[in-house]
C-alpha cells in the first residue's frame, strides 16, 4: 500500500453548510406527506359529511369534539371578553355619569319647584284674602310684603314692608292683612315703610265688640308669639263681654290711622276687676304676627302703582 507522504494542508476542509442546515431548519416543520395526507384526509371528511346529508357518519366525531372543544372555548371567551369590551364599556360607562348628572340636575329643579309650589300657593292665596278685604272694607290696597322685623333691643313690635314714599306711602296709615288688622305705618323712606303692630305695648286701637257694637280700647303688650298680646277696656263698665265676640275697629277721622270696619280679633278669655267694678277681656288676634308676609296699606283709590280696588280687581 502506497503511503501519501504530502505535507498537510494548511486549508481548513469546506464545509457543506447547506446539507448540515436542512435538517436542523425543518426540524419543526411537518414533513410534507403528512400535510399532503392531512389535506386529502380532510377533503375526504368533507365529501363524506355532505354525502350523509342529515346523518352524516362524522356527526358523532364532531359531537364529541363539541362537548370537549366548547367548555373550553366558553371559559377562554370569559376570560377575554372584559378585555375586549373594555373600550366601550369606558364608552358606557361615560354616558351613563352624563345621564346621572342630567337626571340629579332635573331632579334638584323638580325638588325646588316642589318646594316652591307651597309658596307660591300661600302668597296666591294671600292675594286672595286682600282682594276679600278691600272688597268687604271698601278702600283700595297697595300690596307690599314684610321684608324685616324689628330689633328685640329696640322694644318695639314692628316690622319693614318693602314699599315707601315712591308708591305714596306716607305716616299713619292702616296696614291690613287677609285675616285683620295688622297695624299703622310710623315711618317711611322712598322704598320701604315701618309698621308699628298693634301688639306693642304703644298701641291703642279704638275697637266695637259684639252685635252692640260696644265701644273700647285695644292695647297691645308688647310681644310676639305669646298668649294674652291684646287686652279691651270697655267705656261702658256694666257691659260684660262674652268668649267668641268678634272686635272690630270704630275708626279715626278721616280714616286715619285706622279705617273703620277692619278685624282686630276675638274675645278669647275674660276677667272680672273686683277693685274697678270692671271687666277686662283678653283678645286673640285674627293675624299671626309672626308669619306675616303679604300684607296690603289702605291707600285711596286711584293710588299709582299695583294696587287693589275696592272692589277687588287689580290693576
Amino acid at each position: 500500500m502506497a503511503l501519501d507522504t504530502r505535507p498537510p494542508s494548511n486549508k481548513a476542509p469546506v464545509r457543506r453548510t447547506g446539507a448540515s442546515r436542512e435538517p436542523e431548519r425543518d426540524a419543526g416543520r411537518p414533513a410534507r406527506s403528512l400535510v399532503v395526507a392531512l389535506v386529502l384526509a380532510s377533503a375526504a371528511l368533507m365529501v363524506v359529511d355532505k354525502a350523509g346529508g342529515d346523518s352524516s357518519p362524522v356527526d358523532p366525531v364532531r359531537r364529541v369534539v363539541g362537548e370537549v372543544v366548547g367548555p373550553v372555548q366558553a371559559g377562554v371567551s370569559a376570560v377575554v371578553r372584559p378585555v375586549v369590551d373594555l373600550p366601550g364599556a369606558v364608552r358606557t360607562n361615560a354616558s351613563l355619569r352624563g345621564d346621572v348628572k342630567q337626571l340629579e340636575a332635573e331632579n334638584a329643579d323638580l325638588r325646588n319647584q316642589l318646594a316652591k309650589a307651597g309658596y307660591d300657593d300661600q302668597r296666591l292665596a294671600e292675594l286672595e284674602g286682600l282682594r276679600a278685604v278691600a272688597g268687604d272694607l271698601g278702600y283700595a290696597l297697595l300690596p307690599a310684603r314684610v321684608i324685616a322685623i324689628g330689633p328685640a333691643q329696640s322694644f318695639s313690635s314692628t316690622v319693614t314692608l318693602d314699599a315707601g314714599s315712591d308708591a305714596g306711602l306716607h305716616p299713619d296709615m292702616t296696614v291690613v292683612a287677609a285675616e285683620g288688622l295688622v297695624g299703622r305705618i310710623t315711618s317711611v323712606t322712598a322704598h320701604t315703610a315701618t309698621v308699628l303692630l298693634i301688639v306693642d305695648d304703644t298701641s291703642s286701637v279704638g275697637g266695637r265688640i259684639g252685635e252692640n257694637m260696644e265701644l273700647g280700647f285695644v292695647r297691645g303688650h308688647g310681644s310676639l308669639g305669646t298668649d294674652d298680646r291684646l287686652e279691651m277696656e270697655l267705656a261702658d263698665r256694666n257691659v260684660v263681654p262674652k268668649v267668641g265676640q268678634q272686635i272690630v275697629t270704630w275708626g279715626s277721622e278721616g280714616g286715619s290711622p285706622y279705617v273703620a270696619g277692619v278685624p282686630i280679633g276675638t274675645v278669647g278669655k275674660v276677667y272680672e276687676s273686683l277693685r274697678e267694678t270692671s271687666y277686662r277681656a283678653v283678645i286673640t288676634p285674627g293675624v299671626d304676627f309672626t308669619a306675616l308676609d303679604l300684607v296690603g296699606v289702605v291707600v285711596p283709590s286711584g293710588t299709582r302703582g299695583r294696587v287693589i280696588e275696592a272692589d277687588g280687581s287689580l290693576r
